[in-house]
């Protein structure tokens, strides 16, 4: 229901843009963020975005990285620059939604998360 793109190999300095576009019966987004995970380490947040176009981010990445979304098309983007080696990590996607079950009735909102998508970063 959540696929992230965008993910790659860039030199240290670098930018790369990562969308995640949600789909299926998601039908109404609360909050939208992206997380990351580097091996043998935990996911953690990196920034998210409210539909109120709140936003929130991870000290290691704010003033580099920006959270976006497109409500109308129930995507989300973080425009990542300066990247680091330290930012080598898969990346996540994860939305707080609402979806429309088969049924017509709306199932309780949740977490829903993107497979993830590898950023490497070289020194």
């Amino acid at each position: 229901q959540l696929v992230e793109s965008g993910g790659g190999l860039v030199q240290a300095g670098g930018s790369l843009r990562l969308s995640c576009a949600a789909s299926g019966r998601i039908v109404n987004i609360f909050t939208m963020a992206w997380y990351r995970q580097a091996p043998g380490k935990q996911r953690t947040l990196v920034a998210s975005i409210t539909n109120g176009g709140d936003r929130n981010y991870a000290d290691s990445v704010r003033g580099r990285f920006t959270i976006s979304r497109d409500t109308a098309k129930n995507t989300a983007y973080l425009e990542m620059n300066s990247l680091k080696p330290e930012d080598t990590a898969v990346y996540y996607c994860n939305a707080d939604a609402v979806s429309l079950l088969p049924d017509g009735n709306y199932e309780a909102s949740r977490d829903y998360w993107g497979p993830g998508t590898q950023v490497t970063v070289s020194s």
